[in-house]
């Protein structure tokens, strides 16, 4: 039985299930919207949320906690540049999932995970081309 138990294994151990969700943070992070199964999506969404949190911070120390879980510091720059500024108003619920499909090898239940105002960005960013 797993009484009091939180968080999925998906089907890994322990390092693995870590690097994992980590990759998958910078990732969302960088681009602003991935293609993940549902647990996977669902896993990562309190964790992209406290790192977006940390980025409405702003200060050295926030920085340094976000560089301790993000690999990229490319990826940090966005967060603390782009993303944070158009969070600023919000108080939580930065981002969205939603059911795209049924993976056709095995069947797993994908979804997308995006911020809130991707598609707003991207509208802008073709305005301006």
């Amino acid at each position: 039985m797993r009484h009091r138990i939180a968080g999925r294994q998906l089907g890994r151990n322990t390092n693995q299930r870590k690097a994992l969700l980590r990759g998958l943070v910078t990732s969302l992070i960088k681009h602003g919207r991935i293609e993940t199964t549902l647990a996977k999506a669902k896993e990562i969404r309190g964790i992209a949320e406290k790192i977006i949190t940390l980025g409405k911070r702003g200060d050295l120390h926030a920085r340094k906690l976000a560089l301790s879980y993000i690999y990229a510091e490319d990826t940090i720059s966005n967060l603390f540049d782009k993303i944070a500024p158009r969070m600023k108003d919000r108080n939580g619920g930065y981002l969205r999932i939603v059911k795209t499909r049924r993976r056709h090898g095995d069947g797993a239940e994908m979804g997308v995970i995006e911020l809130v105002d991707y598609e707003n960005e991207n509208q802008k960013l073709e305005k301006k081309k």
